[in-house]
């Protein structure tokens, strides 16, 4: 079928790609940063609120609910409409929706707020990872992906470090209030930035919305990860299970019917094809083992320095604060490292967060609290999954086409919130099944499996590496590039 384009947003001047970057991080910041920022201000809602243990529940997984279940129609939305309009869609929406939360005046207006916040970072999550694959090349998109990663790495503990400043704080007498109300400022001046900072992205003409993707998509999203975020606190009863297994049989049904759709020439919601992109496959899985393995990190590690060390919410973030900034460090300069290591360092990087895994189990295993030996294990890991993410982003991206950057951007994207999704909850269910017999026990096993699992994702590294190593020698070789 033949199409053509045509923009569906006035004309704009094309502004420098590192302005727009540095647009889309802040966005990026604002999504991650609400993954986490609530949940040290659970008690002060409870209290101000008078919120039950399941509305409390439904605030912290409203967000993450909506945000995993949105991210992929976001990412098609963008191709369809518009990046620069999407985005700008998603970043009013999330303010708006922050200054809901922190104006509502009951627990329900609350939970919504947090579906919708959800849902504005689902539509703008995408475009910023297809922003940097259509607005960047080369060594400029392998700089771009690498600020992205090291957002992703200090994201999480920054959420936790202000969200305990801001209810220590107390502002004029506001409470946990701030923690949403952060958003606002920082959303209007990225709003009022958008159209003069990002460019109009074109539209082919013809193409629709794939709504029976969208009516498959978006439930079984729904069914796998709902569940997984409740189910520990409720006992893990029958119907999680029926549900997860109702949201998989879909997702089936979803990628047999996207197929089909591909097949006849239509436009799929996930076109399947960005699937044989060289290095896609055991990229999605690498990154898929490295994310469930961060998600349950901080998680576990969080509870623990709290529940069972007695550290406060600001304490424990700024306890875990260098292993972010080692992370996001390491993330952003990984490029410095001599070019002939670039396709290995995935795997050398998981092995040396394996390490500091293990390493913070065995400290902790033992009732130590804090000093060297802890930052040390801290710090492997953050230099660890620093040298394995930023490579790890640029290698798995670097071939997709620009025509399939909203397929990938949306798988890539999904795999990350939906790895720590599930992260959080199978290691935070191992932690808090075995922390009432012994915290120091739980936190030990629970990392000693973390280890395990991104040692596992190294294993599978090893088909991407082979990949980039194998399109670098092509790149060098003389009698290649005549050809």
């Amino acid at each position: 079928m033949s199409t053509t384009t045509v923009p569906t947003e006035p004309a704009t001047r094309v502004s420098p790609p590192w302005p727009l970057l540095t647009l889309l991080l802040a966005g990026q910041f604002m999504a991650l940063l609400d993954v986490t920022i609530v949940n040290v201000a659970m008690p002060s809602i409870s209290i101000d609120l008078h919120a039950s243990g399941g509305a409390l529940q439904l605030v912290v997984s409203g967000y993450t609910v909506s945000y995993a279940m949105l991210l992929i129609t976001g990412a098609r939305l963008g191709d369809l409409y518009g990046r620069r309009r999407m985005f700008l869609t998603g970043v009013l929406l999330f303010t708006a929706s922050s200054l809901a939360g922190g104006l509502a005046p009951n627990v329900l207006t609350l939970i919504l707020a947090r579906f919708a916040q959800g849902g504005g970072a689902a539509l703008m999550m995408p475009q910023v990872m297809s922003g940097i694959q259509t607005g960047f090349t080369g060594a400029a998109r392998a700089k771009a992906l690498s600020a992205y990663a090291a957002v992703i790495a200090i994201g999480g503990v920054t959420g936790m470090v202000t969200g305990g400043a801001l209810v220590s704080a107390d502002l004029f007498g506001t409470g946990w209030r701030p923690v949403f109300l952060v958003n606002v400022p920082v959303g209007i001046v990225v709003a009022v930035l958008v159209p003069r900072l990002m460019a109009a992205s074109t539209n082919r003409v013809g193409r629709r919305l794939d709504l029976v993707g969208l009516a498959i998509a978006v439930p079984s999203v729904f069914l796998v990860v709902l569940p997984l975020v409740l189910g520990h606190q409720d006992g893990w009863p029958a119907w999680t299970f029926v549900s997860i297994a109702a949201g998989l049989a879909l997702a089936f049904v979803f990628v047999v019917t996207e197929r089909r759709i591909a097949d006849r020439g239509g436009d799929p919601l996930l076109n399947l094809a960005v699937l044989r992109v060289s290095g896609m496959r055991s990229g999605l899985a690498t990154l898929a083992a490295g994310m469930i393995a961060y998600g349950g990190f901080l998680f576990a590690i969080g509870l623990e320095l709290q529940g069972g060390l007695g550290d406060s919410a600001l304490h424990a973030g700024l306890t875990i604060a260098p292993a972010a900034a080692a992370f996001g460090l390491c993330g952003f300069y990984w490029r410095r490292l001599p070019a002939r290591v670039h396709h290995a360092l995935t795997t050398i990087g998981f092995l040396l967060g394996g390490a500091g895994y293990l390493d913070v189990g065995l400290v902790l295993g033992a009732g130590v609290h804090g000093g060297a030996a802890l930052q040390v294990g801290l710090l492997l890991f953050g230099v660890g999954m620093g040298v394995a993410f930023s490579p790890l982003m640029t290698h798995i991206l670097v071939n997709v086409p620009t025509h399939e950057a909203a397929d990938a951007s949306g798988l890539v994207t999904t795999t990350l919130q939906l790895g720590q999704v599930v992260g959080v909850a199978v290691f935070g269910s191992l932690f808090l099944t075995l922390a009432p017999a012994s915290s120091s026990h739980a936190i030990s096993t629970t990392l000693t499996w973390l280890a395990g699992l991104v040692a596992a994702g190294a294993l599978v590294s090893l088909a991407l590496a082979r990949t980039v190593s194998a399109a670098r020698r092509a790149s060098l070789d003389p009698a290649s590039r005549r050809r």
